[in-house]
């Protein structure tokens, strides 16, 4: 058994630990509090957005445009989103297994890829496969990116694609659903698509200017930056509910360990005063003699 003044430095330790846990744990909560209403923003832009394509698309104005062009795919870019830090429970493993095997099933069918990597830990992990090419690596990515940050991405998958250096470009990251649950999932950005809805009274009576291609080519552009935007907030929400799961985990096992340390020591320490009686009972025994 430990001595008592082992058990109480082991318990200050465990003390110790417990207040940064949930120190994080309320970080965490706290972020993802505030990051939960982000996607709302980008709602009423992709309900227009669908509206205009769903008309252009009827139009058969979308046919000829080069990034709605479905091409058969021998080589596409993969934008995979991870975190910059771990303590985050699975959320690392989870997507980047996904995008292990969205690398596996491009070798299976002889598809060449290139990677774009969004965070320290996805950077981290994909410079060490090989055979891998990575064409681009962001970090420290803000919890709201803005066009800025994200442009250069978008950008870049935008001309790969436009170009033909890539076929398809697919983004990998963590879906966000609630508090309680996000899904690692890859998601296909180009070519464009467009999900057909019912197309208001405006769009019909509308008239564009300088034409209907030019308003074309700005509402794919934002579209495909929307949805890189979504998934980034995605990403971001569920790294911070994962976190704070894993925080409060960590939290409760400290807290059982404190409690088990203090009983242990409790334990100890009355075993230490029954010894010292018993050997004051035996001393007096002893002197009576």
């Amino acid at each position: 058994m430990a001595s008592i003044r082992q058990l109480k430095s082991r318990i200050r330790s465990v003390g110790n630990t417990k207040q940064i846990t949930k120190a994080m744990q309320m970080v965490a909560a706290s972020k993802m509090r505030k990051i939960q209403d982000a996607p709302k923003a980008t709602a009423p832009y992709t309900k227009a957005a669908n509206e205009f394509l769903t008309y252009f698309g009827r139009q058969e104005i979308t046919d000829n445009h080069p990034l709605f062009e479905v091409r058969q795919v021998n080589k596409r870019m993969i934008i995979v989103i991870a975190a910059d830090k771990g303590l985050a429970g699975a959320y690392n493993f989870n997507v980047l297994k996904k995008y292990t095997k969205a690398l596996r099933d491009d070798d299976e069918l002889g598809v060449e890829n290139k990677t774009i990597t969004v965070g320290h830990r996805a950077a981290a992990f994909a410079t060490r496969l090989k055979d891998v090419e990575v064409a681009g690596v962001y970090e420290n990515m803000p919890d709201k990116p803005n066009g800025r940050d994200i442009r250069v991405i978008v950008d870049g998958a935008i001309k790969a694609f436009s170009c033909k250096e890539v076929d398809a470009v697919d983004i990998v990251y963590t879906e966000f659903h609630s508090s309680f649950k996000q899904e690692a999932t890859i998601r296909r950005v180009l070519p464009a698509g467009y999900v057909e809805s019912d197309i208001d009274e405006s769009v019909t009576d509308s008239k564009y200017e300088p034409s209907a291609e030019k308003l074309l080519d700005m509402i794919v552009y934002r579209l495909i930056e929307a949805r890189i935007y979504q998934a980034m907030i995605d990403a971001k929400a569920s790294e911070h509910s994962m976190r704070m799961v894993a925080m409060k985990n960590a939290t409760d096992n400290a807290s059982d360990l404190k409690d088990d340390l203090t009983l242990e020591m409790n334990k100890a320490r009355q075993s230490a005063i029954t010894q010292e009686i018993s050997e004051i009972s035996g001393g007096v025994e002893a002197m009576n003699t």
